[in-house]
């Protein structure tokens, strides 16, 4: 079985057992065992859905801190434009370039650059390309991820181009080289995330590598910039934050950066499920490109950031307005297609199967299909798995048990106690002869009388 790298944890001293997570994990890689939750590995995207649902705080990602900046001897911040939006009115992008600075990083590289350098290559792309239709983001890996499980014959219809995290790294990292003279592996670049699946991407790319070495949480820096923004007023720096990079960090920027083609954009990942399966059905042929965005709101929305997200969407909108006025600005970017294609070609995630044996394979559908008819069909959760067929398909497996649905296992607990009821007004064949061989010894003593 292939090993797979995931930044979404479980803390297993918070986890009551609840199910939340189960109901809403939407490749349904939770199951509740023994009163705790378990991730199964080969099915979980990172999307930190589970971290938004957890009442307990029992699931986490796994991030860098700012201590990883000493194993490097040049270190890059690559801060994330949905970042900007954390901050309340008047701070600007080079307010919080100035203050990452402070916290110790040798140098920034905005990935607004990177998205807006994307979005140039995008509307090239769309104009030559005779993909099937929708193509499909490529920009968030948990979409991805989810289509590689859940939708691996849509594979083929996403854009085969780098995100503006990656080309935006190793544009800095490239700079960094030829500007300072360093080897690669002197380099640090960390990205400031706001939710874990883009950690995952990093630690286990799509592509040949990733040119970003960790990812920083927001929500674990957010404090320290904004203590630093109050105090100091930052170190400020000249910044190019252009418009429409900055806009791909709420839903519906990616779209309107790439503006003259038939758009859609989705986002929240049950939405971008919803939308999969009518493209799976053959629908929205008559969509060029959809943006989808696991997160509500796009990245404004993620797992990681400290603010609200509806708070931070109306802070993106004014940020937006404000860079406007700036008028458009020079990007030095590549200008080669080959820069920004991606590596190698993204391929379906092996998932649980029944039994690689075809006959078996199909003996045992055939009872999970006995077993699922049987079940009450309530999808509560409440047998640990996240819905009837779900545990059909579990007690097939082998890893659960007909009695784990509680109605089934009132049911025997109903049988159980009507057998108990009727053994308990039956006496046993010995003590009927006794009884009846005393009657009978008492007529004959009197008929001798």
């Amino acid at each position: 079985m292939q090993k797979y790298f995931h930044s979404v944890m479980l803390e297993k001293e918070n986890c009551k057992g609840c199910t939340n997570c189960i109901k809403h994990c939407p490749t349904e890689a939770i199951r509740v065992r023994e009163g705790q939750a378990r991730i199964i590995e080969q099915l979980c995207i990172d999307c930190g859905e589970c971290i938004r649902r957890c009442p307990n705080h029992a699931k986490l990602a796994i991030t860098d801190t700012l201590d990883r900046l000493n194993d490097y001897k040049y270190t890059i911040a690559l801060p994330a434009p949905s970042f900007y939006a954390q901050f309340g009115p008047g701070v600007m992008p080079h307010h919080v370039l100035g203050v990452l600075m402070e916290l110790g990083f040798d140098h920034f590289y905005e990935v607004a650059v990177g998205a807006e350098a994307v979005s140039a290559y995008l509307r090239r792309y769309l104009n030559q390309s005779q993909r099937p239709r929708p193509l499909i983001s490529s920009a968030c890996p948990a979409v991805v991820r989810t289509m590689q499980v859940r939708f691996p014959g849509l594979l083929e219809n996403i854009v085969p181009i780098e995100t503006p995290m990656e080309v935006s790294a190793r544009i800095a990292r490239e700079e960094a080289m030829e500007k300072h003279g360093l080897k690669d592996e002197e380099i640090g670049v960390f990205f400031i995330t706001p939710c874990p699946a883009k950690v995952t991407a990093i630690k286990q790319p799509f592509g040949e590598r990733s040119y970003v070495d960790g990812a920083i949480s927001m929500s674990s820096i957010y404090g320290e910039v904004l203590n630093r923004l109050n105090s100091t007023g930052s170190n400020l720096k000249s910044t190019l934050s252009p418009v429409q990079g900055v806009g791909w960090g709420k839903t519906g920027g990616e779209n309107h950066a790439i503006k003259d083609h038939s758009l859609l954009a989705v986002d929240g990942i049950h939405n971008v499920i919803n939308v999969l399966e009518e493209i799976e059905r053959g629908g929205l042929y008559d969509i060029d490109y959809i943006e989808a965005q696991a997160c509500t709101g796009g990245c404004i929305g993620g797992p990681l950031v400290p603010q609200n997200p509806f708070v931070s969407r109306v802070r993106m909108e004014s940020l937006l307005k404000e860079l406007g006025t700036r008028g458009e600005q020079e990007l030095n970017v590549p200008s080669e297609d080959q820069f920004y294609r991606l590596s190698e070609t993204i391929l379906p995630r092996p998932t649980l199967k029944l039994s690689d044996d075809v006959n078996q394979a199909i003996q045992m559908l055939e009872e999970v299909e006995r077993i699922y008819a049987d079940l009450p069909g309530l999808d509560c959760g409440s047998c640990g798995s996240p819905h009837c067929r779900a545990l059909a398909e579990d007690i097939v497996r082998g890893s659960a048990e007909t009695s784990f649905c509680v109605f089934k296992l009132r049911d025997k607990l109903q049988q159980l106690a009507r057998e108990i009821v009727d053994l308990s007004h039956m006496q046993p064949p010995a003590m009927g002869r006794v009884a009846n061989g005393s009657k009978e010894d008492a007529k004959k003593d009197e008929f001798m009388e």
